[in-house]
């Protein structure tokens, strides 16, 4: 899959609807893909983890090509998500990550990504997701983003080969935390043309100073993943929509106005003991709050979000 060309930003496109697997996490996968197709998803973002798709366990490629054919029986599109907390270190959430000051673990999360980039290849992913992690205890800013540097380059190269984009999450609390930290990234690699951006929109909520629909606005060239869910302002909590202080209908506007043709993913990694509900109450939601404002149409609040 190759990148989507510069002119088609601002072209508007439907809406493509999937829901996370790490919020389905009690249930086997092929239940979970059964679920989504049922309840009328597009698709789904595959998080690589021990319970779905294990990433490290033998006969990798055999079982890709099995998710690859229930993916297409069932219709469903995907996108291959990196964020299991514990698939590489069984003690460290999120451990090993790229930042990590010994290099032997920096290259299990980078031997990871790559993995992820063959899996997706496979699967006939939109892009696959990463994130930077956080900055350890005694690393100044400075080395981080050096590190950083250097060990997301090979995952572009592969990336690059498989012709497939590597979104990069800006993740609150991590050394890429926003979107000025993205680009920050992008102008430091020189600007590599497998690098685009996992935008989530809650994040935005929670500590972008530009409004979620700004944000989509904003980050309409780079734009390679969306994840959503609802978010309250100052405070990175994941909520099911409603239950948070994003105004979704001109989000959504503001996305299909940019043309951006990958999955909108629900995003909610605390709720798999409900997963199945939240499944099919959110979307829904997303489709009635999409319908709900004509696309390019303005935000109703100056914050973008619900009084």
């Amino acid at each position: 899959m190759t990148l989507r060309p510069p002119d088609a930003v601002g072209t508007p496109h439907p809406l493509r609807f999937g829901y996370g697997t790490n919020g389905l996490a009690d249930l086997r996968l092929d239940d979970a893909l059964t679920l989504l197709a049922d309840l009328g998803y597009d698709g789904v973002g595959l998080t690589l983890d021990h319970m779905h798709l294990d990433p490290l366990a033998p006969d990798l490629a055999a079982r890709t090509r099995r998710v690859t054919h229930r993916l297409d029986a069932l219709g469903l599109e995907v996108t291959v998500e990196t964020g299991a907390r514990y698939v590489l270190d069984p003690r460290r959430k999120h451990g090993p990550s790229l930042l990590d000051p010994d290099p032997d673990d920096r290259a299990r999360r980078v031997d990871l990504l790559i993995r992820a980039v063959h899996v997706a290849t496979e699967l006939g992913a939109h892009a696959v997701h990463c994130f930077s992690g956080t900055v350890p205890p005694g690393t100044d800013r400075d080395t981080a983003w050096k590190r950083l540097a250097e060990t997301l380059t090979p995952v572009l190269d592969a990336a690059a080969t498989a012709r497939l984009p590597l979104a990069v999450e800006p993740e609150p609390g991590h050394l890429l935390a926003t979107l000025a930290d993205f680009h920050h990234l992008r102008l430091l690699l020189g600007d590599p043309e497998p690098l685009g951006l996992t935008l989530d929109i809650g994040h935005c909520q929670c500590l972008e100073p530009l409004p979620p629909a700004d944000c989509v606005r904003a980050a309409a060239p780079w734009l390679r993943h969306v994840q959503i869910e609802d978010m309250r302002r100052g405070l990175h909590e994941h909520l099911p929509f409603g239950d948070g202080e994003i105004d979704f209908p001109p989000v959504l506007a503001a996305l299909t106005a940019t043309g951006y043709q990958g999955l909108t993913v629900v995003e909610l990694p605390r709720h798999s003991h409900a997963g199945p509900h939240q499944a099919e109450t959110s979307l829904p939601f997303l489709r009635h709050a999409a319908a709900s404002v004509a696309p390019g149409e303005p935000s109703a609040t100056p914050e973008g979000s619900t009084p």
